[in-house]
């Protein structure tokens, strides 16, 4: 059989051909890969400040915070460089033990009174940070808002509600010192937090302390005692208050009667004159002989 050889050259050009052919649509998928690195490397190197926020611009490399606040707007953020933002208008978290709302875990606070006896409660927090020093509150804690609530913030309620609470008994935690209570450990927390540029607005019971239910029980009928002795009292003046009445009204007349009395044996023409102004002027119809008018000496 015979074969047709091919001319080495032109097999040679074809070769070179297809390698050309081949190097060129090389070229262009890597330009192309090289366009869309580029691309995402511009994209992700940008971010951008939400409204009501503040950003710290923190070079991840040099360990750098920037002294400086960014206010809303895009900025450009190579790799190595994170942008974290707080929250300069007014927020607030609750922890609580409901876990259908913020969190599924049981986040309320536990303390206890002077006796050892344990309580729980809600409670709530407003807060903003001051754009001025946003960057020291970042140096202080190293991380973003959100861990900053769950950790630093929670941890210095907590102890300000703890050392508090255990001066007081249940009576006054549950009763008359609930406000105080909660106003003393806002002072605490507010002063703490007040130099790293974090305003603690309000903090307050998210509702009810929650007292062990034979407790609880002890104090509701301590309270109806106390309603009921200040009933008791309060009828007692009244009463008191009325017979005080009588015997004044009684000494009064009595001192009425005397002085009248006196008038009378003094003066007899008084009652003459009694007589006279209560007299309808009606004559009597008969009289005997020559007996003098009813009441009217007429001589």
């Amino acid at each position: 059989m015979a074969y047709e050889t091919e001319n080495p050259a032109e097999a040679i050009g074809r070769t070179m051909g297809r390698v050309v052919r081949g190097g060129h649509i090389g070229r262009r998928i890597g330009l192309g890969v090289v366009a869309v690195v580029l691309a995402w490397t511009a994209m992700s190197s940008f971010a951008r400040v939400q409204p009501g926020q503040v950003g710290i611009r923190v070079n991840n490399i040099a360990g750098g915070v920037s002294p400086n606040s960014l206010p809303v707007g895009w900025y450009f953020a190579p790799p190595g460089t994170h942008i974290y933002e707080y929250p300069v208008f007014t927020r607030t978290y609750t922890w609580t033990g409901s876990t259908t709302e913020q969190n599924t875990t049981d986040e309320s606070f536990n303390f206890q009174d002077k006796n050892g006896l344990s309580l729980k409660a809600d409670v709530a927090v407003s807060y903003h940070v001051d754009p001025a020093r946003a960057s020291i509150l970042f140096q202080r804690y190293r991380t973003d808002m959100d861990a900053i609530i769950a950790g630093p913030l929670r941890n210095a309620i907590r102890n300000a509600i703890v050392e508090r609470a255990a001066q007081l008994g249940v009576e006054e935690i549950y009763g008359s010192h609930k406000a105080e209570l909660i106003a003393t450990a806002q002072a605490r927390v507010e002063k703490f937090f007040e130099p790293v540029g974090l305003q603690v607005e309000q903090i307050y019971w998210a509702g009810n302390i929650v007292v062990p239910p034979a407790v609880l029980s002890q104090i509701n009928a301590k309270i109806a005692n106390e309603q009921a002795a200040l009933a008791a009292q309060a009828n007692v003046a009244t009463a008191t208050a009325d017979a005080e009445a009588r015997v004044a009204k009684a000494q009064g007349d009595a001192k009425a009667i005397q002085v009248e009395a006196e008038a009378i044996r003094t003066n007899p023409e008084i009652v003459k004159l009694r007589a006279v102004e209560k007299w309808n002027g009606v004559l009597p119809t008969y009289t005997g002989g020559a007996a003098p008018m009813p009441f009217l000496d007429v001589k």
